[in-house]
């Protein structure tokens, strides 16, 4: 269920809920059950476009019999169906969302509403949400809202959509770069996509002005092929996570286990970054101590606005510890994470 401690998300994993298999749900049992850095901070159950036609039903009732027996440690938020400008898809959405709250409802921290269009339209779904969550008897606001940005008119409205979702259920603001790419009529040249930069600086800024998770959109291109020989495309979503993180986003989309490692890597300060903000908070505090206002430190100029920047990648593993600690024991030495849970900054 949602809390107010701070909300980790640097992988947003979908995983199909059902596929033509004998076990229908091995994705799913994949995500929920997965272990160290594979494991992702946001599982996303997919019941939208992951999954074929055919086997929605199957998937919604993989996720109500899967989800109580789960020991998975971190956030479950399905994907439902919806869209903005048909009420067909609006209308499976909706018993999607009845369906998880009054079967798994203590088991969610929220749902994930695919193709939104402007404000009134994510309005819309969290009202669907609020009702369910009445109907069921569950606290207001315990069922989380996120949403994926892959329209003009969400992007149109998503100032006024982040804002209103700083005082809302709404949890998340999701990069759908494909649909948002085909409703431009926008298309690939070399096999290359549109990068949207400055759409994702937009995302970034929005979200943070109004406490909300950014999420990047997919890298869908897991494999290519050289010289008769298949490869793991690791290089290229790297590339894709490092802009991502660059620019402020709090996380990115998984479609695979390799990716959520990556992912939750790369969205997390290395030993050599901790150790540089460790030594540069104790030598500010040292100085401040002193009646000095900055200090330098190794060439570098810390003041009160630089030292914010360090305490910020201390702040972030001191969260990343609080929910998967087999994460940053293994990553950082002892000695290093004791220095970092020790400060006070």
């Amino acid at each position: 269920m949602t809390t107010d401690k701070p909300r980790l998300c640097r992988t947003f994993q979908t995983a199909p809920a059902a596929v033509p298999r004998e076990n229908t749900a091995k994705y799913l049992d994949s995500g929920l059950s997965a272990t160290g850095f594979e494991k992702p901070d946001w599982l996303v159950p997919d019941i939208e476009d992951g999954t074929a036609p055919d086997m929605k039903t199957q998937a919604l009732d993989n996720i109500v019999e899967r989800l109580p027996d789960a020991e998975f440690v971190g956030e479950v938020w399905p994907r439902v169906e919806w869209s903005y400008e048909d009420e067909r898809f609006r209308e499976r959405g909706r018993e999607q969302i009845r369906t998880l709250v009054r079967e798994v409802g203590e088991f969610l921290d929220g749902v994930v509403v695919p193709k939104v269009g402007r404000l009134d339209d994510v309005k819309r779904a969290e009202q669907v949400v609020a009702e369910a969550e009445r109907e069921y008897g569950y606290p207001e606001g315990s069922v989380g809202l996120s949403v994926i940005v892959e329209s003009a008119r969400a992007v149109s409205d998503l100032r006024a959509i982040a804002e209103w979702g700083g005082d809302s259920r709404l949890r998340g603001l999701v990069f759908g770069p494909v649909d948002y790419t085909a409703e431009l009529g926008g298309r690939e040249l070399d096999g290359q996509q549109a990068s949207w930069d400055s759409l994702l600086w937009s995302l970034s800024n929005e979200s943070s002005a109004n406490d909300l998770v950014a999420l990047g959109g997919p890298f869908d291109r897991l494999f290519g092929e050289r010289a008769g020989v298949r490869f793991y495309n690791g290089e290229a979503y790297a590339d894709q996570i490092e802009r991502e993180a660059q620019v402020g986003l709090d996380g990115s989309w998984s479609l695979h286990p390799n990716q959520t490692a990556q992912a939750n890597r790369i969205h997390m300060p290395s030993p050599d970054e901790l150790a540089s903000a460790i030594h540069r908070i104790e030598s500010f505090d040292e100085a401040k101590g002193g009646g000095t206002g900055a200090v330098m430190v190794d060439g570098q100029m810390v003041d009160e606005a630089t030292y914010k920047n360090f305490v910020n990648t201390v702040e972030t593993v001191r969260v990343i510890h609080d929910a998967v600690p087999e994460q940053t024991t293994t990553l950082y030495d002892d000695s290093q994470l004791d220095r970092a849970l020790s400060l006070d900054p």
